[in-house]
């Protein structure tokens, strides 16, 4: 695997396994992680699974989380 970079292929990214919420609708509503051998986080958009993944840190995915968490991204989705 080459190394990630945002905005590569999906595809790029051999040999992850790809998580997404169990939440995550029949309709394909639903992002997928994939954690990186160097410690990183892949993140794409399900409906398009060969399109580009974008890459975080862990510390970047936790604070995510966290914020999801504790409510502060509920706007978004009300």
């Amino acid at each position: 695997m080459t190394q990630p970079y945002n905005g590569m292929p999906a595809t790029s990214l051999t040999g992850v396994a790809w998580r997404k919420s169990l939440y995550s609708n029949s309709q394909g509503n639903c992002v997928e992680l994939a954690e990186l051998p160097d410690g990183g986080v892949a993140v794409r958009n399900s409906r398009f699974p060969d399109g580009p993944a974008l890459i975080y840190t862990r510390a970047e995915i936790a604070a995510l989380v966290l914020g999801v968490k504790d409510g502060e991204f509920d706007n978004l989705v009300a």
